[in-house]
């Protein structure tokens, strides 16, 4: 599959994180077809479009992210570009983004910007590590890659970004933090029996049949330190099932318990389209 490779490079140090507006979404091609093939300096890129922004390149199940409102909210803000950037070098990523930046202007400008990094040992700032029920090897591309053409190769992306309420979250003792999470804090061994709440995070996120691929990381600052969440799917479906398990929407109305100490401020869906029709989207 000629899927874009930057999707599963793992262990950066550093990441931005660019979501940009169209001006007119899907009119014409968009410049910056160079930056498409030129390598990042050890680093990687990924390049996902919103809906109406591919044209007849995107897959029909490509839909604008919906806001969640009630006792919890999660706002839409879809975007129509997404550009992810990440490796070892924080000065090279900064000047990629600026290149794209100065290419797309013209037709685009970014809306939202995000400087992710590692905390400690990958751990979320809550101080639980990240990501450990994430495929591995192969199972990593059976969950994120859409398998079928015409879009073999392609993925769909989930962006949004949270803000932590880390004094919050600090004055609860570290069980009852593992109780919110579902998870020991220590060595993140998940929790079993009575201990483990069905409005736990890890209960409500972890169905049967929504294996997706989670590239999250740490962002903000002092003020608003949070995560980015950024997941790959083969089916936008599973998306939605996990959100409406955490926000609410199944037939036990339960809410996950990370929501009381944790909010999105963005979210939108992307598609990252195989390389060949990546090339296919900007001018040549």
């Amino acid at each position: 599959m000629a899927h874009q490779e930057g999707i599963f490079e793992e262990g950066a140090a550093h990441h931005v994180l660019l979501e940009f507006e169209i001006a007119t979404p899907g009119e014409a091609r968009l410049p910056g077809r160079h930056l498409i093939g030129t390598p990042v300096e050890d680093g990687s890129q990924v390049v996902a479009f919103g809906p109406g922004a591919l044209g007849a390149l995107a897959p029909a199940e490509l839909q604008p992210f919906r806001a969640y409102a009630g006792q919890h909210t999660a706002p839409a803000t879809q975007g129509d570009l997404f550009v992810w950037l990440h490796g070892h070098r924080r000065d090279e990523l900064f000047a990629r983004a600026l290149e794209w930046r100065d290419a797309l202007a013209p037709r685009a400008g970014i809306v939202r910007e995000e400087q992710g990094f590692v905390f400690r040992d990958s751990r979320d700032l809550t101080g639980f590590v990240d990501g450990t029920a994430n495929p591995k090897d192969d199972a990593r591309q059976e969950a994120a890659l859409v398998s079928e053409p015409p879009h073999a190769g392609g993925s769909f992306v989930l962006a949004q970004r949270w803000i932590h309420d880390l004094p919050r979250f600090g004055r609860l003792p570290t069980r009852d933090q593992e109780r919110v999470i579902g998870r020991t804090k220590a060595d993140s061994i998940e929790l079993t029996g009575d201990a483990m709440r069905p409005d736990s995070h890890v209960s409500r996120t972890d169905l049967p049949g929504t294996k997706i691929y989670r590239r999250s990381v740490p962002v903000g600052g002092v003020r608003d330190a949070g995560l980015f969440f950024l997941a790959f799917s083969k089916d936008p479906d599973r998306f939605t099932r996990l959100l409406d398990s955490m926000f609410g929407r199944t037939s036990d109305g339960m809410h996950d318990r990370l929501l009381g100490y944790s909010r999105p401020i963005s979210g939108s869906f992307y598609y990252a389209p195989p390389r060949a029709a990546l090339a296919e989207a900007f001018e040549p």
